[in-house]
């Protein structure tokens, strides 16, 4: 079990006990909102990233303040909104443009973020909607990465149908975006969309009723998962499985590791964690605990993740 106090202790934070972080993320027109809503229908507490960018930049709100003082007033328009066009005229113009824009609207997303998550449920499954994930490189800061992929023309075909854009734009924003290759390499879990609607929702249901629900009671109550086969053999890269664990185990211990290894990878990953001190080994139980990780015996850590299989020691040093 985790320590009580871990459990009181890191609300809000990215390790927090009883709380799983799942990235869900996919491609335009692969049908990532319909995963979101289905999620959010069993139960999902839903941070939807493009609403947090949103908001805190609506009329009226400190965040579009600073930007009117950095770009212009007349970035705001009639209405006191911001005037997106206007916006991306000025702040796509070079890269010192583009750094300022960042500067001011990343701490204000981060800080929202983080308020949204200190107001979660302590049994929650946390789902943050994030369609730059693969790009912004966050994937390891999760419990779990959810993909939505489906073949580029039909996505073209969507976009084109259903949300009015030319062809030629869709192809150009699609080709922007990260390869099938680059969203196999860091999903746990992959949902394709080139059936129905239907289809693509009881394969949501699915894999939040058989793997993302016994995670996060896995990790509330610190229990090692029993893999599931099926579940296992549906790793979209199995070949980067142990890469992904390192990442994972890198952002959960972060300063307090000097080294994450792969001590083996068949059949079921091992991983080693080498402490950076002797407190640091000390904290590391409760950090590898909360990231997913609980204590399996002897010293020895497990995946809660029944899908995703693995064994963790902590080296003292």
């Amino acid at each position: 079990m985790c320590s009580e106090h871990n459990r009181e202790s890191r609300r809000g934070h990215a390790t927090l006990v009883g709380v799983i972080r799942v990235g869900l993320t996919g491609g335009m027109g692969a049908g990532k909102s319909t995963v979101a809503k289905t999620f959010v229908d069993r139960g999902a507490y839903l941070i939807d990233a493009d609403k947090v960018a949103r908001e805190v930049v609506a009329a009226g709100t400190p965040g579009l303040a600073e930007l009117a003082q950095a770009f212009g007033e007349d970035i705001i328009g009639p209405d006191g909104e911001l005037d997106r066009p206007a916006l991306a005229v000025r702040a796509f113009a070079d890269d010192e443009s583009r750094a300022t824009l960042n500067s001011i609207t990343h701490p204000l997303i981060g800080a929202r973020t983080n308020e949204l998550l200190s107001a979660a449920p302590a049994d929650a499954i946390v789902v943050q909607d994030i369609p730059l994930l693969v790009e912004n490189h966050t994937a390891p800061f999760f419990h779990a990465v959810v993909m939505v992929n489906a073949d580029v023309e039909l996505r073209v075909h969507r976009l084109v149908t259903s949300r009015g854009l030319d062809e030629a734009d869709a192809r150009a924003r699609i080709a922007a975006q990260a390869t099938e290759e680059q969203r196999r390499a860091v999903a746990d879990a992959w949902l394709d969309n080139s059936g129905t609607e239907i289809d693509l929702t009881r394969r949501a249901i699915d894999l939040w009723d058989q793997r993302l629900v016994p995670y996060e009671v896995n990790v509330r109550t610190g229990v090692v998962a029993k893999p599931v086969p099926e579940l296992i053999a549906a790793d979209p890269n199995p070949a980067a499985l142990p890469s992904r664990l390192t990442n994972r185990l890198w952002a959960v211990a972060g300063e307090k590791a000097s080294a994450v290894e792969v001590a083996a990878a068949d059949p079921i990953p091992e991983l080693r964690i080498t402490a950076r001190d002797e407190q640091a080994a000390a904290e590391l139980p409760d950090l590898l605990c909360a990231g997913g990780f609980p204590p399996e015996g002897d010293g020895t850590f497990a995946a809660a993740d029944p899908g995703r299989p693995a064994r963790v020691s902590i080296v003292a040093p």
